[in-house]
């Protein structure tokens, strides 16, 4: 079969070996192995970078045939539908031009120019027709290398500025176009094979976007969208996307009265109200505790900080643009940033003393509050806000002494997804770039030390790990903790970093064993991440049916009629006070029916039920939030569930 032609070596992911003549494609491989394997393949990636399963083979090289069950495979499938998006929008509404449109976690998106013609959200059921419709053309991914000159021409032809402004940023020998049907794009892929794969579509919403992100630029109209292999599948979907309406924080935190927003405050600056603050400081006391058993040592610092502090850190180089603007004062000259991070204040609380060997490792921990400039389109509720406070820490070390605190910093944020029934999750090994490494501080030999305590100190405590290039802080690698809330979703809570870079620029030093002046290693970490952003999660993840440790009100004791008020109080008083229970008295001339609906819809663990007979007999009447009636017994029996309850919950 192969006489006469050159060979390649194929790996496989189980370790197997095959050879193919050189000019193969992944789809044929597949096929080889079998024709099932091969119906289902809709990309592949060799030696690591994804590619088209259509692209010919012509060295020895590792493959791995992505399918629908690949975090890789769907995001072929959804940038190819962005394409079949395209595609009937051009059919639908002549004349429209294109941004960009990517592939993202859940779908895509294309951002658009419809040329001063109108759409609103009434007309994504016509384009998910059309898309449709399209699809079951069979049309092929067809991929073609291109020169500039002629990209740039035929761009010219069809009046759109905005790839001819990509274009700009590009070299001949790096642009690719990709058809399918009546549609040509700049694009460097990958692509499926064909349409055919793209059986259901369902266009989920209309937003605004500015063309790059910039508010200068044009508004440009932004659909998003997902697609699935199987119409049961988008089914499954939509069903989730139901329950996360239902979990929205936004819409609980309202309900559980937790936060508010107010304009006149500011977009993104969260107002937390009485029992949202309670619950903040429950989260802030069970960390000080885990803290101070870790040998962490509190420390405050200013909401602001003079601009040099920041130029020092290269905070300002890399996010001033994202920051609120510098704040002049009096003196000339003189000028203060919103504190953005917490960091380069901590390098300064070490630099207050001379330090020894003996001193480390000093871990330095703050509740901090930093402001970020978010574009208003970007703020979301309590996980995209402009002023939050970190549960931050940094860790001053010995270099030999980095990996036994880095593993301990990981048992700190496992410790803190168990007490709040986080168990499915994945730790993202995020690194520099491959190819640019301009966008991170600090020298070669320091970035190499630094990722490879991090992937042996994952390796130790056998994590689930994923290795992500580019994703790395411009200061120094991280550990990300990617956790899956109870609809599936994804979502970015806790991070480890290793640092070399910023004791180097802010001169920090220890004197070592041998009387010479040394340099710490850094390690930041925030198991939490931010306390705002961590609520909005948890509170989606659970519904609002908080851990009874964390909730801020665990039982309302209801009274039938005014004639076991006196008991009900007394009932509360005697929880507070001897068995440190939160609750409520609910007194009032209501029918108890409406006391408990009521109670139930505010997510109330418990209720107590008081009658004339449980005041007689000094006893309760047990409700459970979600179950229902749970018998009548003595308030200590009472008190003695809550607190086996919650000694569970944190005896991890």
């Amino acid at each position: 079969m192969y006489a006469g032609k050159k060979m390649i070596k194929v790996t496989l992911p189980d370790g197997s070996l095959r050879e193919y003549a050189k000019g193969t494609t992944s789809l044929e491989v597949a096929r080889s192995i079998s024709e099932g394997l091969a119906r289902n393949v809709l990309s592949a990636k060799v030696n690591g970078q994804v590619i088209d399963a259509s692209r010919p083979l012509n060295e020895d090289c590792t493959l791995q045939l992505l399918t629908w069950n690949d975090t890789d495979g769907k995001s072929t499938m959804w940038h190819s539908s962005a394409h079949l998006m395209a595609e009937a929008l051009e059919a639908l509404y002549p004349g429209t031009k294109f941004g960009i449109g990517p592939a993202i976690e859940n779908g895509f998106y294309y951002d658009v120019d419809f040329n001063g013609q109108s759409i609103s959200s009434d007309d994504l059921p016509k384009i998910e027709q059309k898309m449709l419709e399209l699809a079951k053309t069979n049309s092929v991914y067809i991929r073609k290398e291109i020169s500039k000159n002629e990209a740039i021409a035929y761009f010219r032809e069809k009046k759109d500025q905005y790839k001819l402004e990509l274009l700009e940023g590009l070299e001949d020998g790096q642009i690719t176009f990709y058809s399918q049907g009546n549609f040509t794009d700049l694009c460097r892929g990958p692509h499926l094979p064909d349409t055919s794969f793209i059986k259901a579509i369902k266009l989920t919403a209309l937003a605004g976007a500015y063309w790059r992100g910039d508010e200068k630029n044009k508004m440009l109209t932004r659909i998003y969208g997902i697609t699935f292999p199987k119409e049961k599948e988008l089914k499954e979907y939509l069903h989730l996307l139901e329950e996360a309406k239902k979990r929205d924080h936004r819409k609980l935190g309202k309900e559980l009265e937790l936060f508010h927003f107010s304009e006149k405050v500011g977009m993104g600056l969260p107002l937390w109200l009485p029992k949202g603050a309670a619950l903040r400081e429950r989260l802030i006391d069970f960390m000080k505790k885990a803290q101070q058993q870790a040998g962490y040592l509190p420390v405050v610092s200013p909401h602001i900080g003079n601009k040099n502090l920041y130029i020092t850190s290269g905070h300002y180089e890399k996010y001033g643009k994202d920051s609120f603007q510098p704040i002049a004062t009096p003196q000339e000259g003189e000028e203060f940033f919103l504190k953005p991070m917490n960091c380069p204040h901590h390098c300064e609380i070490y630099k207050s003393s001379p330090r020894s060997y003996k001193d480390l490792p000093l871990r330095l921990a703050e509740f901090g509050t930093v402001y970020r400039y978010e574009q208003s389109g970007e703020l979301h509720g309590l996980t995209r806000v402009r002023g939050f406070t970190q549960d931050d820490a940094h860790l001053f070390c010995r270099p030999d002494q980095v990996k036994e605190e880095f593993c301990k910093v990981i048992d700190l944020v496992l410790y803190v997804f168990k007490a709040l029934d986080f168990h499915d999750y994945t730790a993202q090994v995020s690194l520099r770039d491959k190819e640019n490494h301009e966008k991170y501080i600090g020298d070669e030999a320091n970035w190499t030390l630094a990722e490879q305590a991090i992937i042996e100190s994952a390796q130790e405590k056998g994590l689930k790990t994923v290795v992500e290039y580019g994703e790395a802080a411009f200061y120094g690698p991280k550990l990300d903790f990617m956790i899956k809330d109870a609809l599936g979703r994804k979502w970015q809570l806790g991070t480890i970093q290793v640092d070399y870079n910023l004791p180097e620029r802010f001169q920090l030093e220890y004197t070592g064993s041998d009387n010479q002046k040394h340099r710490p290693v850094m390690i930041h970490r925030a198991p939490f991440g931010s306390l705002e952003r961590f609520i909005g999660v948890l509170i989606e993840h659970c519904a609002g049916n908080f851990p009874l440790w964390l909730t801020p009100e665990q039982v309302a004791i209801l009274s039938v009629s005014e004639k076991s008020n006196a008991y009900v109080e007394q009932v509360l008083e005697q929880l507070q006070k001897n068995y440190d229970i939160r609750g409520y008295a609910d007194l009032r001339n209501e029918s108890i029916g409406k006391k408990i609906r009521e109670a139930e819809l505010k997510k109330i663990p418990f209720m107590l039920i008081i009658g004339e007979k449980e005041a007689l007999a000094q006893k309760v009447a047990v409700r459970i939030h979600g179950k229902g009636d749970a018998g009548i017994i003595e308030i200590n029996d009472f008190a003695a569930m809550v607190n086996k309850e919650i000694e569970n919950d944190l005896s991890i």
